[in-house]
């Protein structure tokens, strides 16, 4: 790994790192020193490792002594863009404004990126795993929409990831992994989603192998994710990873 920037404020350390091509972020708490719970934080379609969502909850979750890691999933952020995921992504926005299913469309998307994304993510734990601040203690994962998509073939592949928040996205492409998940899952639902029908995402949650699930139901579209169930992850993951 090769850190290229550190900052410090309100308790919180945010370290910016490469490792190979792939950009990350770790965020710990100021002076951090020993073994720590690990959250792993996927961000969303279109948007990137520190997006403001994603650098809120992670500073939360740091400020209770857990470390957290995001990085740029494939094509996003700070990474380059192939030419087959700009003709991917072309032929979604297509196929969206022709009507056509959009979860089916999404999950094209999501399963072109998942491959590489799993790689990317295994191996990027397994360095931050051998820093001293960090460990190789527990690990979560914490992902809405895109960052379920690419976050359900992960944890199906990774034994180390103990407990999952997730949710905001329909069964389309993941039932085969959902059912491997046997791990705690807090599974988030937006009653009015206007992206995700509301079947399709009651049918992800059933899917999921987990003896331990909850499922956490709002009103409100899909980027009207109630404030509070930041606090209801945090409390989840204090309870599965500590």
């Amino acid at each position: 790994m090769r850190f290229t920037s550190q900052t410090s404020s309100d308790g919180v350390t945010e370290l910016f790192f490469t490792l190979d091509e792939i950009p990350g972020v770790l965020w710990m708490p100021e002076d951090a020193c020993g073994t720590r719970p690990l959250i792993l934080l996927g961000h969303g379609g279109r948007q990137h490792k520190t997006a403001p969502g994603n650098a809120s909850r992670a500073r939360r979750y740091a400020a209770e002594g857990f470390a957290v890691l995001a990085i740029d999933a494939p094509n996003h952020g700070d990474r380059p863009q192939d030419e087959e995921f700009g003709r991917i992504a072309a032929g979604m926005r297509a196929g969206m404004a022709a009507g056509e299913n959009p979860g089916a469309l999404v999950a094209g998307m999501h399963s072109y990126l998942a491959g590489q994304a799993v790689a990317d993510w295994q191996a990027v734990l397994t360095a931050v795993q051998h820093l001293d601040q960090v460990g190789v203690g527990p690990v979560g994962y914490c992902g809405m929409s895109m960052g379920c998509g690419l976050g359900i073939p992960l944890i199906a592949a990774e034994p180390r990831i103990r407990a999952a928040v997730l949710g905001l996205l329909g069964v389309h492409g993941l039932a085969e992994d959902a059912a491997r998940i046997t791990v705690p899952v807090q599974f988030l639902v937006q009653w009015d989603d206007q992206m995700v029908p509301r079947d399709q995402s009651l049918a992800l949650f059933d899917a999921l192998a987990s003896a331990h699930k909850t499922l956490h139901a709002n009103p409100g579209k899909h980027e009207d994710v109630p404030s509070f169930e930041e606090d209801n992850s945090l409390r989840f993951f204090t309870r599965h990873l500590s």
